[in-house]
């Protein structure tokens, strides 16, 4: 079993394959081999000042040449490397100082590697260990003679990842080479990759999807990467599929609420685009909207986007990137179900797509190789048969070794041999299709309410920003739930957008909201990687500080 510093060497010396760094509308490339050369340099700076193999470093800093060469480099001095997340807003500044120098400390840390304007903000304090600025680590280190390899051990950790916090507090998930190295391995076999791809990326490199699926997959597999940075795109989402066609991708990914913003952009281009040699666009990280990744394609068809592209996959940082995916070539295919039967019965039932309470879900595909799924009932345990809704268990060969210091966690996590994602799914015909978070779900009248439904059509309405919606359960009379809907607002006529909220809810659920409430844009509570933070509304508005607009 190789570990990841055998896969960067192979490539370095083999590949012949390169990077390209974008930053803004300007961009350089380089081999494999000379960002190697830079990362080797790199790791002897470290092991200088007295990194060694099993310590643990934490990096932070946007994507940048010197960010991905620091990456390389603590891997190869057999350190583990601890990605700290980057700020979604500005506004939540201080709250993201405490909770970066609160998982600095949780991960045992032993160096900080930081972008020298993230200095000004996050300033070490007495009880921190060494920072170190990324321009000193990349641009001033000791020869490659003075780099000291250490022995490859494939168990060793090679990535602490925290979670994103979605659904609870972050947790460290251990990822050590053994199951990186294989994750990708089976995740390249499901995906039919070669090592003629060129991979697209602008995703952040402090989460799996970018750092382990797009970034180190090229890195430790051989194929071209172009990468760009995640503020650029959300800046202009024009310019991912820009990239896409200047440099001939052939592949990328993003969450749902990525294709939503490149969807608006192309329908809206006036630039010409090819984007035929695109045969892979994976769509994860959160809740796949079909309709939303099919006014993608819609918007793309005239700049040659084939919708045999659409890549609807499963993965979570658990499993170091990839758990379910799809055949490769045959596109979008979904699931039309009873909504009634799902959420009162836990049951999903086939209808046409006409009918009166049709559902669509997303198909995810099957388990990728060296990965084991069951359906199971969440209180029993028990096997479930197609189309019973339960909890999603994993089990394979790519598997975190568990939360780092969190024993009774990881016990929960790994019960019985098997990863417990606390996701409700159901299988049809081999493949997984997912419905929500358990957390998550609001329970009325006996019906699994899932939240993202409510978020969908509320997202709908006139009025309220597009995937800044929240809405979850709270207690009422007698163990009943009742649903609150947290939305993102520009102004207007609020009473308005409260009642149409209102009759929105109430016709897709049956059941009005106890509470529609508006808030100010840039408010609504989202982890790193962009995911919506129910639990954390839940605790705002249990907390009355949500930053409520007036009218």
């Amino acid at each position: 079993m190789l570990s990841l510093i055998d896969r960067i060497e192979n490539v370095a010396e083999y590949s012949g394959r390169t990077i390209t760094f974008i930053s803004g509308d300007d961009h350089e490339t380089v081999s494999w081999a000379d960002l190697h050369s830079e990362a080797l340099a790199a790791a002897a700076h470290l092991q200088a000042r007295g990194v060694k193999p099993g310590d643990h470093v934490a990096l932070l800093g946007p994507t940048t040449r010197s960010l991905i060469t620091a990456i390389q480099a603590v891997w190869l001095t057999g350190a583990t490397l601890v990605t700290m997340p980057l700020p979604m807003r500005m506004g939540a500044l201080d709250q993201f100082i405490e909770q970066t120098r609160n998982r600095i400390h949780r991960s045992d840390s032993k160096m900080v590697l930081i972008d020298p304007e993230l200095l000004a903000f996050v300033e070490p304090q007495d009880g921190d260990p060494p920072f170190l600025s990324l321009d000193e680590l990349v641009g001033s280190g000791p020869g490659q003679g003075d780099y000291d390899r250490p022995k490859s051990d494939p168990d060793s950790l090679a990535v602490l990842q925290f979670t994103s916090g979605s659904t609870s507090e972050p947790k460290g998930v251990m990822l050590p080479h053994r199951a990186i190295c294989n994750n990708l391995d089976s995740a390249w076999e499901a995906a039919s990759l070669t090592n003629h791809e060129k991979i697209v990326s602008w995703l952040p490199l402090y989460h799996d999807m970018g750092l382990i699926g797009l970034l180190t997959i090229p890195m430790t597999l051989g194929t071209d990467l172009v990468q760009g940075a995640p503020q650029d795109f959300l800046a202009r989402p024009l310019r991912w599929m820009r990239w896409v066609s200047d440099f001939e991708g052939t592949a990328t990914a993003g969450p749902n609420f990525a294709y939503a913003l490149a969807a608006r952009a192309l329908r809206r281009c006036e630039e010409p685009l090819e984007l035929s040699q695109l045969r892979i666009l994976l769509n994860g990280a959160e809740p796949i909207d079909a309709r939303t990744f099919r006014r993608f394609f819609d918007a793309g068809e005239r700049f040659g986007i084939d919708p045999a592209a659409a890549f609807p996959a499963f993965g979570m940082a658990e499993i170091c990137i990839a758990g379910c995916f799809p055949p490769q070539g045959k596109g979008l295919r979904t699931d039309w179900v009873d909504k009634r039967s799902l959420e009162l019965d836990h049951e999903a039932v086939p209808v046409e797509p006409d009918s009166e309470g049709a559902v669509e879900l997303a198909r995810l595909g099957s388990p990728v190789p060296g990965m084991e799924m069951r359906i199971v009932d969440p209180q029993t345990r028990e096997d479930l048969p197609e189309r019973k809704v339960g909890e999603l268990l994993l089990r394979g060969t790519g598997l975190t070794d568990g939360y780092y210091k969190q024993p009774e966690a990881t016990e929960e996590l790994l019960a019985d041999g098997w990863l417990h994602t606390g996701d409700l799914c159901y299988e049809v015909e081999g493949e997984l299709v997912v419905c929500g978070r358990s957390k998550d779900v609001i329970i009325i009248g006996g019906r699994n309410v899932y939240p993202q439904d409510i978020e969908k059509v509320v997202g709908e309405v006139e009025g309220v920003r597009t995937g800044n919606v929240i809405a979850f359960g709270v207690d009422g009379r007698h163990g009943a739930q009742n649903i609150v809907v947290v939305a993102e607002s520009r102004g207007g006529d609020l009473d308005e957008i409260r009642r149409e909220v209102t009759i929105a809810v109430t016709e897709a659920e049956g059941v009005p909201p106890k509470e529609v409430l508006l808030v100010e844009p840039g408010t609504v509570p989202k982890t790193s990687s962009g995911k919506l933070q129910r639990s954390a509304a839940r605790a705002s508005h249990k907390a009355e500080t949500l930053s409520l607009l007036e009218g």
